[in-house]
């Protein structure tokens, strides 16, 4: 329990506190990633996906909780450092201030966080709560028939026939909106900026970065804060280019 509550009171602890539950945020990054580009395969994949979620039940409200409660610690970390670090440096500012090799993802972590965290809560809002979809629209994306089986990991977890919400075309009606469209891009873009100092602040706190292969290290957050931020592109990108479509019959004609 002293192990528990010293990471919780010294400033080294709340450094790996912070690295911890970034990492475990950045799983939920890349599988959400991974679970939104089923949306350019038949609508049964990504219907079905949203479905086997759902029949997680209490599993599902785990991992949620879970999630919430490491955005929630990482915030507060993140902010009693800073308040730390300000009250080190006391009230006289600097005479030359040493921000030259600080990089510009390292000096808006701050600003970045916090608009994140807006677009996650107005993200869930809009997709997950569905508090911004159109009346029409609301009954139809109640009712999508699975036209084939959904199998998670080779397992087959749900059936052809199973009556499902039509997540396909509700992603898809709600980029159709220029400016959720838009807010969205800059969103993921700042997230994925928000990542590239948050691997190298991981590695370091965690002690897996050392001069020998600090250089590499970067490289591969470089490449992956570029490919994170590529694949969330596609999706609402796709969707203002018409090159996806809703493909649901109710859905389509709904939108005439």
């Amino acid at each position: 329990m002293n192990f528990v509550g010293s990471l919780f009171r010294s400033s080294i602890g709340r450094k790996i506190l912070m690295a911890i539950t970034g990492l475990i945020l950045i799983g939920f990054v890349i599988g959400h990633l991974v679970g939104n580009l089923q949306v350019f395969q038949d609508p049964d994949h990504i219907n079905g996906y949203a479905q086997f979620l759902r029949q997680l039940g209490p599993l599902l409200w785990v991992a949620r909780i879970v999630l919430l409660v490491c955005v929630v610690i990482h915030i507060w970390a993140a902010t009693v450092l800073t308040l730390e670090n300000k009250a080190a440096r006391g009230p006289e500012p600097y005479a030359v201030k040493h921000t030259i090799r600080a990089t510009l993802a390292s000096r808006t972590m701050r600003l970045t966080g916090y608009v994140v965290l807006a677009f996650v809560l107005y993200h869930l809002a809009h997709f997950t709560w569905g508090a911004a979809q159109k009346d029409t629209f609301k009954d139809n994306l109640k009712h999508y028939t699975m036209q084939h089986e959904y199998r998670f990991a080779g397992f087959p977890v749900v059936n052809a026939g199973t009556e499902v919400d039509d997540v396909h075309s509700m992603v898809i009606l709600g980029f159709q909106n220029a400016v959720v469209s838009g807010f969205y891009i800059v969103a993921v873009g700042l997230l994925s900026f928000h990542l590239l100092h948050g691997f190298d602040s991981m590695f370091q706190t965690l002690g897996v970065r050392s001069s020998r292969w600090s250089a590499g290290l970067r490289t591969v957050a470089l490449a992956f804060c570029l490919v994170y931020f590529v694949g969330n592109l596609a999706i609402p990108g796709a969707v203002l280019l018409g090159k996806l479509q809703p493909r649901t019959a109710s859905v389509a004609a709904a939108q005439r």
